[in-house]
C-alpha cells in the first residue's frame, strides 16, 4: 500500500496567502513522488472550537465532526504542515485541529513548511514542533521557509530559488520516516506473542 501524506494548510484566515503556496506545494509533492499526497485545508473542515467533553486519548468522541476528523487524520501515514506565523507562533485554528484528536496523530512523521514576513515563519514552525512532539509525531529536520514579501512581489506566489529543492529534501525525509513509523504502528496492532 502506498504511503499517504496529508498536506495540512494551517490557516483559515480570510485573504490568506497560504492557499497559493499550498497549491504549489501539492503540485510539487505530486511531481516529487514517493507517496500519495492530499491537501487538507482547515478552512474546509467545520471543527469550530474544541467541543469534546472527554480526553481525546480515549477516542470516545461525542460529535460527528470529531469522528470525521479523526478518521481523516488516521488515514494518513505522515503529514506536511504548511504553517504561517502569527505573533511568533502558529494559528489557533491549527492548534485547535491538533487538539481534537490524539491517537490518530501518534507514531507518524511530519515535515513543516513555514511562511511569514522576513522571518519566513520559522518561529511558528519551532512552536509547532513542541506540540507535535506531545502528539508523538516525529518532525523531520529539513524545514523549508517562505518569506512572503519577495515571494508575492508580483501579487501571485512565485517560489524563490531553491525552494523546490528544499521541499524535495523535506519530502524525502517525511516519506522515509513515515515508512519506518508505519512499521511501529503495525507492531502495536499485532497481538503479543
Amino acid at each position: 500500500m502506498n504511503l499517504r501524506i496529508g498536506i495540512i494548510l494551517g490557516s483559515t484566515r480570510p485573504g490568506r496567502r497560504g492557499d497559493q503556496i499550498a497549491s504549489w506545494l501539492l503540485d510539487t509533492a505530486r511531481a516529487h513522488g514517493g507517496a500519495d499526497y492530499a491537501l487538507l485545508d482547515l478552512a474546509h473542515h467545520d471543527l469550530g472550537n474544541l467541543d469534546e467533553p472527554g480526553n481525546p486519548n480515549h477516542q470516545q468522541y461525542q460529535h460527528d465532526h470529531t469522528r470525521a476528523w479523526g478518521e481523516l487524520i488516521d488515514g494518513f501515514d505522515g503529514y506536511v504542515f504548511l504553517v504561517p506565523e502569527y505573533n511568533h507562533s502558529f494559528p489557533g485554528a491549527l492548534k485547535n485541529a491538533l487538539d481534537y484528536v490524539y491517537r490518530e496523530w501518534n507514531d507518524k512523521a511530519a515535515g513543516i513548511v513555514s511562511y511569514g514576513g522576513w522571518a519566513a515563519g520559522v518561529r511558528a514552525a519551532e512552536a509547532l514542533r513542541l506540540v507535535l512532539a506531545e502528539l508523538q509525531v516525529a518532525t523531520v529536520r529539513a524545514q523549508p521557509a517562505v518569506p512572503l514579501i519577495p515571494s508575492f512581489a508580483s501579487g501571485a506566489f512565485v517560489p524563490g530559488d531553491g525552494l523546490a529543492a528544499s521541499v524535495g529534501d523535506m519530502l524525502d525525509q517525511v516519506t522515509s520516516w513515515s515508512t519506518a513509523l508505519r512499521g511501529v504502528r503495525e507492531g502495536k496492532m499485532s497481538p503479543a506473542a
